[in-house]
């Protein structure tokens, strides 16, 4: 698995699993496929309520956790002093985790500042190896920067073909964070995606040279030649 080196020198695999929801009674299976396939970050937060079917696939899936890189999403009814450290540990407790290798602030409201400084403290600790943001415009990442300690070393923001985010992605090369995008595929949009005209006129041309490209796989390689890393969701086992 290719990876990006983040701001703070800690390697970040480039491709992603996400679980957004997925429930319990299959998150387990799916993540544990994700895995065999050859993903190594699994995404998860405290809003999607499954970090302890994910905690199980982690110590099911028969990879060493040392290869896995695990993310989790800070709630923002948990932002206020105190109350975010406590969540996290609760969430590396559901997981089954000694310590995670990113955490973010899942959206820039209420007390974001409150909640940082309880980032910052568990990043110094060692319990987190990487902090980050989640769906913070560009200004809101500035002035993050600019009076906080420690720089998010990436956002993680909805970035697709229809909403390919270059003014956003700009200002994060400016101030070295890296973009990740969910879902790549759009939210609900993926059929009418993969049905332009554009795409479907690449994947007829690039079949000749690569029988296994698709309009789903083309899409997916714009984001990561364009260097925003991204994290899929898929329930199946079978990889598309």
């Amino acid at each position: 698995m290719n990876t990006v080196t983040l701001n703070n020198g800690v390697k970040m695999p480039i491709l992603g699993f996400g679980t957004y929801q997925i429930t319990d009674d299959e998150c387990e299976k799916a993540v544990i496929s994700a895995i065999q396939a050859g993903y190594r970050l699994i995404d998860t937060a405290q809003a999607y309520g499954n970090e302890t079917a994910v905690g199980k696939a982690i110590k099911n899936c028969g990879v060493p956790r040392a290869d896995l890189f695990i993310t989790t999403k800070v709630w923002f009814h948990n932002y206020e002093t105190g109350d975010c450290r406590k969540s996290v540990l609760e969430s590396m407790e559901k997981l089954g985790v000694a310590y995670l290798d990113m955490v973010l602030l899942h959206w820039p409201f209420g007390n974001t500042y409150a909640a940082w400084r309880d980032l910052e403290t568990l990043y110094e600790a060692g319990k987190i190896r990487a902090i980050g943001i989640s769906n913070f415009t560009p200004d809101r990442m500035i002035d993050f920067i600019k009076f906080n300690k420690v720089t998010p070393a990436i956002n993680q923001i909805e970035t697709h073909l229809f909403s390919q985010r270059a003014e956003e992605h700009k200002w994060l090369e400016k101030y070295g964070v890296a973009h990740q995008a969910y879902a790549p595929l759009g939210q609900g949009m993926a059929n009418e995606m993969f049905q332009t005209q554009a795409v479907q006129e690449a994947a007829v041309s690039y079949t000749h040279l690569r029988a296994h490209e698709t309009g789903r796989n083309l899409v997916c390689r714009l984001l990561l030649e364009k260097k925003k890393n991204k994290k899929t969701k898929k329930k199946k086992t079978e990889r598309k």
